[in-house]
């Protein structure tokens, strides 16, 4: 199969960027059975300061925890997205909050809009804008099933977030639905 994914989210502390990086790491693994490494980094601050993770999803040996570039960078927040997006390749997918993002470079990058945190809001907790991301993230790459995503968020979140941060993920999959947004291809070794 030859599928090799080069993942990093990035944003400020606060906005579930490490931890969705390892869900959809957890997920990759128990769906399809991939191999995966994540890394993370942030800020000293708890809350507000820079973070990132970067994932690496693959069908076989994966033999370095980070990647000289990224296929797929999500960027949550405008100093983040200026931090991270030299690492973004030239033909890669740059997915943005543009309330949060407001300013990117013109580059041979597809750029996708994805208002998670509107989506949150109206949803009543801001704070589930990382799951809409997941649940866009799943059924776009196809990375895992949306059962599995569902499970792996139920084991790695607060019992009394799971009924919100799932229908979080569930409106991020129909938004990718509707847009008719694949991303399976970005992740292919051949090209």
């Amino acid at each position: 199969m030859n599928m090799k994914a080069n993942i990093q989210f990035c944003g400020f502390g606060g906005q579930g960027i490490i931890l969705s990086s390892t869900i959809l790491g957890n997920a990759a693994v128990k769906g399809p059975d991939y191999n995966a490494v994540q890394t993370q980094s942030f800020g000293s601050e708890a809350r507000g300061g820079e973070c990132q993770a970067e994932l690496i999803v693959s069908d076989g040996d994966i033999f370095s925890p980070s990647a000289d570039e990224v296929d797929l960078l999500i960027a949550l927040s405008q100093t983040a997205y200026g931090e991270y997006q030299h690492r973004l390749k030239d033909d890669g997918v740059l997915i943005i909050d543009p309330e949060l993002v407001t300013s990117i470079e013109e580059k041979n990058q597809r750029v996708i809009k994805l208002e998670a945190r509107n989506i949150a809001q109206e949803l009543g907790n801001e704070l589930v804008a990382n799951m809409v991301v997941l649940g866009f993230l799943q059924e776009s790459t196809k990375l895992c099933s949306k059962e599995v995503l569902f499970e792996i968020i139920e084991d790695n979140v607060n019992e009394k977030f799971v009924d919100i941060d799932i229908k979080a993920a569930e409106r991020g999959i129909s938004i990718a639905q509707e847009k008719e947004i694949n991303l399976e291809d970005l992740f292919d070794e051949t090209n």
